[in-house]
């Protein structure tokens, strides 16, 4: 009877690891796979061309179908200290460099000296009608606190430098990171040498590719 009743264990012990082992592998498997989900959209999360944002007329605009070129991307506002000298300036820099490697994108806020008190349609439409711009001018947002327009709190936690009033400027890289800076005080000559590194940065690349 020895011989018998040791036989037992024996003929059930291998189905039983085999159904240890699939089973073994299949959380591997799910736990590589949410790793690496993980990993995909951490990384789509970290840049500034991922993001939707909406138009003057409120339709939803993927900021992707900029990706490639330089961006400044630039707080305005219609009745402001600052509010002539750089809707000039920003629309020399898109005229300049403009469309085909650099845009300016421009969105209106009224939380700084609540000087940009208009709907935006009627801010697109002053934009336009008293400096001539061509550059995209989308919908007013809120760029500070809890409300604030997700694309562009990236810009700010990317730069660690939040606006503290309005046409502070971010210039973001083709690939959809934040390069530099700059305060609305600062001349627009301190921009051009960094727009223009870029530019000759994905003309290089367009050349190498071909």
């Amino acid at each position: 009877m020895d011989p018998l009743s040791t036989s037992y264990p024996l003929k059930y012990s291998v189905p039983k690891a085999r159904v240890f082992v699939v089973f073994l592998s299949m959380v591997l498997c799910t736990t590589i796979l949410c790793l690496l989900q993980l990993k995909f959209f951490k990384h789509k999360s970290k840049d500034f061309y991922s993001f939707e944002v909406k138009d003057s007329r409120g339709r939803i605009v993927s900021l992707e179908k900029y990706r490639g070129k330089a961006t400044l991307v630039v707080n305005v506002a219609s009745y402001c200290q600052y509010t002539e000298k750089n809707y000039i300036a920003l629309q020399e820099l898109h005229r300049e460099f403009g469309p085909s490697h650099f845009t300016v994108l421009a969105f209106p806020c009224n939380q700084f000296g609540e000087s940009e008190p208009g709907s935006s349609q009627e801010i697109e439409s002053f934009a336009k009608g008293n400096y001539g711009v061509t550059f995209p001018v989308f919908r007013k947002i809120k760029i500070l606190g809890s409300e604030a327009d997700p694309a562009f709190k990236f810009l700010i936690d990317s730069s660690k430098k939040e606006p503290r009033w309005n046409f502070w400027k971010y210039l973001v890289s083709p690939e959809g990171k934040v390069v530099k800076f700059w305060r609305p005080e600062e001349p627009i000559e301190s921009i051009k040498p960094e727009v223009t590194s870029l530019i000759r940065q994905i003309i290089m690349k367009k050349r190498e590719d071909l």
